[in-house]
């Protein structure tokens, strides 16, 4: 999308200035890595788990017997309180792969007046406190072409290590990526590609039966144009620039071209259900967090559901 200000003035001071947006990720990283950690820890603290009954080790609640059950389920020591006989439930546990791609291109690179960060930095501390969240709840998180799925408790250093020390070029979009039957994918991007793209990528990620999260994070100046006068706008990703005599005029037809191309990710999202959220940098990042935690769970049980599968045991890092 476009960039604030009159910036460069050419497609090569473009592409240089993405670079070394890239080279100073190094020197931020860290304060992104403890921002995550912090924004997790406080997420995490609110939440309550997804506990459920089913097959596992962990005692998750007693419940009143049912008449027809073996008795072999009965918890004699409980039941021995009262007058009523009690069933021991188990927790449900059901560790499943989480990937998240966090679009590092150079489009992300942008942030206006009005927002507390760039969008990729925004992008990297909610897809690392993100992986913080699922990992605490027994759940195996991976990078598409970067990270193996894991459980470790130390995934946020993992994650940061191999973003920072990966050598290809940082496409918007995961390609040529194939998640396994039951996984959910989660693309955190500003989602400016062309509509044809997105529409290829979310169906070729779908082909195994994966569910899938679309995030788009854009900069308050995305969605409000609040440009005037002369402007000169930029693609950080060498589509060249173009400039505006009066950009005020601009801004009926902006907002018209933004409201169709969400409501085209839309429309490709819901019809391979997957689910479609905006996130503006100049929000606080807890929101997408706690939004993206809730439509995971969400999104894993509806898959298991609709195809009939019981739980798996849990694998250990």
């Amino acid at each position: 999308m476009a960039v604030d200000g009159p910036g460069g003035r050419n497609e090569l001071r473009a592409t240089r200035r993405a670079t070394e947006g890239a080279r100073a990720l190094a020197a931020v990283m860290p304060r992104l890595v403890l921002e995550s950690r912090r924004i997790a820890a406080t997420v995490i603290h609110g939440l309550h788990g997804r506990k459920r009954a089913g097959s596992g080790e962990n005692f998750w609640q007693f419940r009143r017997y049912v008449s027809g059950e073996e008795a072999r389920r009965v918890d004699w020591r409980r039941s021995a309180r009262g007058d009523e006989l009690y069933v021991r439930e188990q927790e449900w546990e059901a560790a499943h792969t989480v990937w998240i791609w966090p679009d590092r291109s150079p489009s992300m690179d942008f942030s206006s007046r009005t927002a507390q960060q760039t969008k990729l930095e925004r992008t990297l501390v909610v897809g690392l406190a993100l992986a913080e969240v699922l990992v605490d709840a027994g759940e195996r998180v991976g990078v598409p072409g970067l990270m193996r799925p894991t459980g470790s408790r130390a995934v946020i250093d993992r994650m940061a290590d191999a973003i920072m020390h990966d050598p290809n070029d940082r496409a918007s979009l995961p390609h040529g990526f194939a998640p396994a039957s039951l996984a959910e994918i989660v693309v955190i991007s500003d989602l400016w590609s062309p509509i044809e793209e997105i529409r290829s990528t979310i169906s070729q990620l779908s082909t195994t039966g994966a569910h899938g999260h679309l995030v788009q994070v854009v900069d308050p100046a995305e969605e409000t144009f609040p440009y005037s006068g002369r402007i000169e706008f930029i693609d950080p990703e060498g589509g060249g620039e173009v400039t505006a005599g009066r950009a005020e005029n601009w801004r009926g037809d902006y907002e018209e071209r933004l409201k169709r191309h969400r409501a085209e990710i839309r429309a490709a999202a819901d019809k391979l259900g997957w689910s479609f959220i905006t996130h503006r940098t100049d929000r606080p990042a807890n929101e997408l967090l706690l939004a993206l935690h809730v439509r995971i769970g969400e999104g894993n049980a509806a898959v298991a559901m609709s195809r009939g599968t019981g739980a798996r045991p849990r694998r250990s890092a």
